[in-house]
C-alpha cells in the first residue's frame, strides 16, 4: 500500500509523538509498504534546529516543510508557528498524489483535519491517531472558552474529521470514552496505548554513572521528571516539595525536557534558590537510557482536568527500568488503572496535586526505603511494549483497503451548529 503519515515532529525530532510516529513508519516501511511522511523542517521545541528538506530514513520517505520558528515563550508565538505549518502543509498536500492510506497525527491541533480534507478530495482512507484531544485540551487548560464561537467551530471541525476516520486510535480507555461521548461508531475505534522505546531503553549502569557524574548528582536520591512541561502536567507540587526538602543534601531533584512550563520551572526554582533542582533541556534519543536511569525515583503528573485528553505514556519507560514511581494526579486515571492490581506495593507512590507536605513525605519514605527489585514494574511494562503494541497498530492499518470514504453513518458535513 501507498501511505501517508502527516505530524509535525518526526525522525530525528525527541518529541514523544516523533519517537512512535518514526516506529511506525518504519515498521510499516520494513513490511513493504511505500512510506512517506511530511513533516516540518523545525525541530519540535528547538525550532532553530533545521532538519534537511528531503531524507529517506529505513525505507521511509521523508518530505519535511518550511514554517516559522517563534518558538514557544508566548501563545501568539505558538499560534504563529502553528498557523504557519499547517498552511505550508495544506499547500504540500494540494500537490501530492493519492495514497492508499493516510495516517493523521495530532501536533499540530487541526493538522488531521487536514489530512481528512486530502483523504476527502483525492481518495484513500484515513486513519486518526489521536495522540491528544481537542478543542477539549485548549478548554480544559483555559486556553478557550468553554461554548465560545471559537470552540464550537473547532469542535465542529474536530467532529468532522473523527467521522471522516475509518479508523480512530485512541490510548487508553478514558481516550476512548471521551470519543465515544462524541457520537463516534465503536467500531471505528481501536484503543491502543503507545509503548516504550524498548530500543533506546534498557538497564545502563554506566550511563547512569557517567550521567550523574556530569550533573553532580553522586551520592544523592535522585527525583526526575523527565518529558514535556505543560499545563497538562502541573509541576507546582512537585517544585514545592523541593521546597520544603532544600535542607536535605542527599535529595536531588532533576526536571529534564521541554515546552511552555520548562522556562517556569526553572524561574520558580531560582526564585526560591533552590539549589537541589536541576533544570535539563531533552536528552537525544542516544542518551535516553543513561538519563532515565540515573533516575531513582520517577514523577509522573496527569492534571486533574486531562485525564482521556493527553495519555501519559512517559510512564512506561520508566517501567521498563524497574524504577520506582511517584504519582501526582487524580485517584481515577489511565496510571492508577495500570498500577492497581499490584497494590499496596513498595515502588509506586501517590499524591494528589496541591499536596505539597505528602509528596515531600513520600519522597522522604523512598528515600529511606530500599529499593525493589524492579520485577513488578517489569511485568507490568511487557504489556506495553513495541513488541506487543506496535504490531497490533500497523495490523490494524494494513487491513484497511483501498475505498473510496467511510460508511455513510460516519459521515458528516463540516456543520458548527450553534454558533451565532
Amino acid at each position: 500500500m501507498k501511505i501517508l503519515l502527516v505530524n509535525q515532529a518526526f525522525y530525528p525530532d525527541v518529541a514523544s509523538s516523533a519517537q512512535h510516529a518514526a516506529d511506525l513508519a518504519a515498521a510499516l516501511a520494513g513490511s513493504g509498504h511505500m512510506v512517506t511522511v511530511v513533516t516540518s523542517r523545525r525541530a519540535y521545541d528547538k525550532p532553530e534546529l533545521i532538519f534537511p528538506k528531503l531524507e529517506v530514513w529505513k525505507g521511509v520517505r521523508i518530505e519535511r516543510i518550511d514554517s516559522l520558528g517563534l518558538g514557544k515563550a508566548a501563545k501568539w508565538r505558538r499560534a504563529l508557528d502553528f498557523a504557519s505549518f499547517l498552511l505550508r502543509c495544506a499547500v504540500k498536500l494540494a500537490f501530492l498524489p493519492k495514497f492508499d492510506v493516510v495516517i493523521a497525527m495530532t501536533s499540530p491541533p487541526l493538522v488531521a483535519f487536514i489530512a481528512s480534507l486530502f483523504a476527502t478530495w483525492k481518495g484513500g482512507r484515513l486513519v486518526y491517531w489521536v495522540m491528544d484531544l481537542n478543542p477539549d485540551e485548549a478548554v480544559a487548560a483555559g486556553w478557550l472558552r468553554e461554548g465560545s464561537a471559537t470552540a464550537k467551530v473547532l469542535a465542529a471541525i474536530s467532529q468532522y474529521t473523527f467521522r471522516r476516520s475509518a479508523r480512530i486510535i485512541t490510548l487508553d480507555r478514558f481516550m476512548t470514552a471521551r470519543v465515544l461521548a462524541k457520537g463516534i461508531d465503536p467500531a471505528a475505534i481501536d484503543t491502543i496505548p503507545p509503548w516504550s522505546h524498548d530500543e533506546a531503553v534498557r538497564n545502563d549502569i554506566e550511563g547512569r554513572r557517567k550521567f550523574r557524574g556530569e550533573h553532580g548528582l553522586e551520592g544523592k536520591f535522585v527525583v526526575m521528571y523527565s518529558g514535556n512541561h505543560s499545563p497538562c502536567h502541573p509541576l507546582d507540587s512537585l517544585v514545592e516539595a523541593a521546597a520544603r526538602l532544600a535542607g536535605r543534601t542527599d535529595i536531588a531533584f532533576c526536571f529534564i525536557g521541554g515546552g511552555s512550563e520548562h522556562a517556569k520551572v526553572r524561574a520558580m526554582a531560582e526564585s526560591r534558590g533552590l539549589k537541589n533542582v536541576l533544570c535539563l533541556p531533552y536528552q537525544p534519543i542516544e542518551g535516553l537510557s543513561a538519563s532515565l536511569n540515573s533516575a531513582d525515583m520517577h514523577v509522573v503528573v496527569m492534571g486533574d482536568p486531562f485525564v482521556g485528553i493527553v495519555h501519559p505514556c512517559k510512564i512506561y519507560n520508566i517501567l521498563r527500568l524497574g524504577k520506582s514511581v511517584l504519582y501526582i494526579g487524580p485517584a481515577e486515571g489511565h496510571i492508577p488503572d495500570m498500577v492497581g492490581p499490584a497494590l499496596p506495593c513498595d515502588w509506586f507512590y501517590a499524591a494528589a496535586h496541591g499536596e505539597a507536605d505528602l509528596i515531600a513525605e513520600r519522597i522522604s519514605t523512598a528515600a529511606a526505603s530500599p529499593q525493589s527489585d524492579g520485577e513488578a514494574q517489569k511485568l507490568i511494562a511487557s504489556g506495553f511494549s513495541a513488541k506487543t503494541l506496535l504490531p497490533r497498530l500497523a495490523e490494524r492499518i494494513e487491513g484497511l483497503t483501498e475505498t473510496t470514504v467511510p460508511e455513510a453513518k460516519n459521515a458528516a458535513p463540516l456543520e458548527p451548529s450553534g454558533v451565532q
